[in-house]
């Protein structure tokens, strides 16, 4: 199977969920930090470049629910900008094969069952983006 760095963040039950089925498919994982990596406009591009701004964007991060940041009004440099001072705005997962370098943002069941594959019975769910119930809180960051 594959081998993939998946950058997410710490104690956030959506990317335990995402790990989980990227482990039962078979896949490994280098597991990084997506809060305290060190991202330059030219590594966050290389993941965010192909979607279009909105898209960058993790829809649960605090300052997009009470509208203090709306993605659909900020050309790429702005958005750029404020992702890089605020990594909880960056949309998650980020993960990059080791084989090829190819890269994917977010965690659509069908887009990446098409990039890694997700066996013969991927999840059920369209999505395994953000927090399943309006419930759940993520850990706080270290």
């Amino acid at each position: 199977m594959t081998h993939i760095v998946f950058y997410e963040k710490p104690g956030c039950g959506g990317n335990a969920r995402q790990r989980s089925t990227l482990l039962a498919a078979g896949h490994t994982l280098e597991q990084r930090n997506l809060l305290t990596t060190h991202w330059t406009p030219q590594s966050l591009l290389a993941f965010l470049g192909p979607l279009p701004v909105a898209d960058w964007f993790n829809r649960a991060a605090p300052r997009i629910k009470s509208g203090e940041v709306r993605p659909e009004t900020l050309d790429g440099y702005r958005a750029l900008d404020l992702l890089l001072q605020d990594p909880l705005l960056i949309r998650r997962p980020l993960m990059q094969r080791t084989d090829t370098g190819a890269r994917h943002v977010g965690f659509e069941v069908a887009a990446v069952d098409a990039w890694v594959g997700l066996g013969a019975k991927p999840a059920s769910a369209a999505t395994l983006e953000g927090c399943a119930s309006p419930t759940e809180r993520c850990a706080t960051p270290d």
